[in-house]
């Protein structure tokens, strides 16, 4: 319905349009015959008037002709530029010269100036025809519309800023009020982009804030680095107002910024480092025409890998997740966007070694992501046996599985909280370690690693949700302690760096990702406060004391491990610490046996296993 209401809409402009063109051309025809005579319709030669009468069809259809092929009719004339104005000129100056065409060869009896002030006069027509929904637009909005909506800053001076102030101006759809724009370039100070005033750099952001009472701040620097961005956000955070950013540079190539693009600013716009930018295409051939397995493929990290994955034409991606709906919803995103993807889901838990293995055993995938995991820490705390069960003994069932079936790769997503762990997922998750670097030397086909990272943006159970949550709702934020620290990554750069290390796999290695500078959580909470627009007065922060088995800081690496570089400066390798397998293994069993009886003495045996374990 929607696709006909537009189509019609089309064809009543190109009507309407049609009709002011056929109207302006005879204007412009008698027109220019009673300038040519000063005014004076009684000295208007009568052979003149009637040849321009006889010759009112033919040149009609010739106009409407050349408009039709320069695409007069075709333009979005609310947007109408420079563009716009280019093709009315050309199918002026073609216009004039068909009309010098007809004099000469068909005897078209007018005098010589008519060409010229035909012409001048159509091309006045045209502009006024084709300009004036815009002009009234404009005018509109500066006799109405600027007086209200939001009061609104923009930061940054260049094009993007300049195609989003055009159509701030012209969009039925926004009640932003645009009062000034900030650019660093003080050269610009004072002068105007579309009748908005410069009103100076990044130091007078805060004067002019108070000055223009602004509601507002749009960040429109898409070619800025993070850093720019960054520091410009750090100013903008000790006002009150709401920030918005324009995200990246791709819309300045297609000429395409829009409304529609501006976003909220993210948390992750304030990490103190410049986003890492994994080259993927040239270390990726290690996938290409393979058959992939993901394990937890519905899950935040899961689903993440999949989608990177994809793009690397995989032979067949297999997703498997115990929870119905991820899957689901990862499995459609799929199908909709690589409609070519030979893609399965299977919905079965790696607690279950029959079915894992029944599994490896029909499709034989040649490359693994052990994904599946519990991550909750506080509910793992109160179902150790459970952590157990799934980490430990999901990832044993899988990736003996992906030995015995003769799996070239097994990658195994860890965590920070897996070095001197006080939690027992953090301990679980040591253990499963543990496990790869066993397999690793019991299974040569196979090159079993682990990858290690912090805490993830976005992921599920990450905390900046709950803060948006909270934060929504009014207050207050909860945490934990005022001096708890974390890493953060966002979910693409934790798995685009977890690709590469597949790729540098040669077996038994703990790869550890480079996630920056730590994060204190309290001045997270801050900053979410700030970026939605309210202040620490209106949104109370609320201290909860530590959780069960939470550090007030994460380590990534054991000092024991040592440290050694990878072609990347980003990923590191853990040496791994020496183990008696066999000893390893009968603590396995006992450690199983336990948790099968859900004996909460399985923390016991857990520290026998894991000698850095504090509980």
């Amino acid at each position: 319905m929607s696709e006909f209401l537009n189509k019609k809409t089309y064809r009543l402009r190109v009507l309407f349009l049609g009709l002011f063109d056929i109207i302006a051309i005879q204007i412009a025809s008698f027109f220019s015959l009673y300038i040519r005579y000063d005014f004076k319709f009684d000295d208007i030669n009568k052979i003149f008037l009637k040849s321009i009468m006889n010759y009112a069809p033919v040149n009609t259809l010739i106009v409407l002709a050349v408009f039709l092929i320069f695409k007069l009719y075709s333009s979005i004339w609310k947007y109408a530029s420079v563009d716009e104005m280019i093709k009315i000129g050309m199918a002026s100056i073609t216009f004039f010269c068909v009309v010098g065409f007809e004099m000469i060869v068909f005897d078209f009896k007018v005098p010589r100036s008519y060409p010229f002030i035909c012409t001048a006069i159509l091309l006045a027509e045209t502009i006024f025809i084709r300009f004036s929904y815009r002009f009234l637009r404009a005018l509109k909005y500066d006799s109405f519309e600027g007086k209200k909506g939001i009061k609104t800053m923009i930061i940054g001076g260049g094009q993007a800023a300049t195609m989003l102030i055009k159509e701030i101006k012209t969009s039925d759809f926004t009640n932003y009020n645009i009062k000034c724009i900030i650019d660093d370039d003080t050269k610009k100070t004072g002068k105007y982009i579309s009748g908005i005033k410069i009103v100076g750099d990044r130091n007078s952001i805060l004067e002019n804030v108070e000055k223009y009472k602004i509601e507002q701040i749009i960040v429109a620097m898409p070619s800025a680095g993070n850093k720019a961005i960054r520091d410009i956000l750090e100013i903008c955070k000790q006002t009150e107002c709401i920030l918005k950013k324009i995200p990246g540079i791709y819309q300045l190539v297609d000429g395409s910024v829009s409304v529609n693009d501006i976003k909220d600013v993210e948390i992750e716009d304030l990490l103190g480092r410049e986003p890492i930018k994994a080259e993927l295409k040239s270390i990726m051939d290690y996938v290409k025409g393979k058959t992939v397995l993901v394990t937890g493929g519905g899950g935040s990290i899961g689903s993440e890998l999949c989608r990177q994955i994809v793009l690397h034409n995989p032979k067949k991606l297999i997703i498997v997740d115990i929870y119905e709906n991820n899957a689901y919803e990862i499995e459609q995103e799929l199908k909709e966007k690589y409609p070519e993807l030979d893609l399965l889901v299977l919905i079965a838990s790696v607690r279950n070694k029959d079915r894992i293995e029944k599994i490896f055993e029909e499709y034989k995938p040649q490359i693994v992501y052990h994904a599946a995991a519990h991550k909750h820490v506080p509910l793992m705390e109160t179902s150790p046996c459970e952590a157990i069960k799934n980490n430990v003994f999901g990832t044993y069932n899988t990736a003996l599985a992906a030995g015995k079936y003769n799996s070239e790769k097994f990658v195994l997503i860890s965590t920070d909280k897996a070095v001197n762990p006080t939690n027992i997922m953090g301990a679980s998750k040591r253990i499963c370690e543990m496990i790869i670097q066993m397999l690793d030397v019991e299974f040569n086909n196979t090159n079993f690693v682990a990858v290690r990272f912090g805490n993830v943006l976005g992921s599920n159970g990450s905390v900046i949700p709950l803060f948006k949550k909270q934060i929504k709702n009014g207050g207050p934020i909860t945490v934990t302690h005022p001096d708890i620290i974390r890493y953060f990554m966002t979910i693409p750069e934790a798995v685009s760096l977890v690709l590469q290390a597949g790729s540098f796999a040669k077996g038994g290695e703990i790869f550890v990702l480079d996630m920056g500078e730590p994060v204190k959580i309290l001045d997270l909470a801050k900053n979410l406060i700030r970026l939605s627009g309210y202040s620490e007065d209106e949104i109370e922060i609320k201290f909860t004391g530590l959780r069960p088995g939470e550090k007030l800081y994460e380590e990534l690496l054991m000092k024991e491990e040592g440290l050694r570089e990878t072609d990347n400066k980003l990923i590191y390798i853990g040496q791994p610490i020496d183990f008696d397998e066999d000893n390893f293994k009968d603590k396995l069993l006992k450690l199983k046996e336990i948790c099968e009886q859900d004996n909460e003495d399985v923390r016991h045996i857990v520290k026998e296993i894991v000698e850095t374990y504090q509980y």
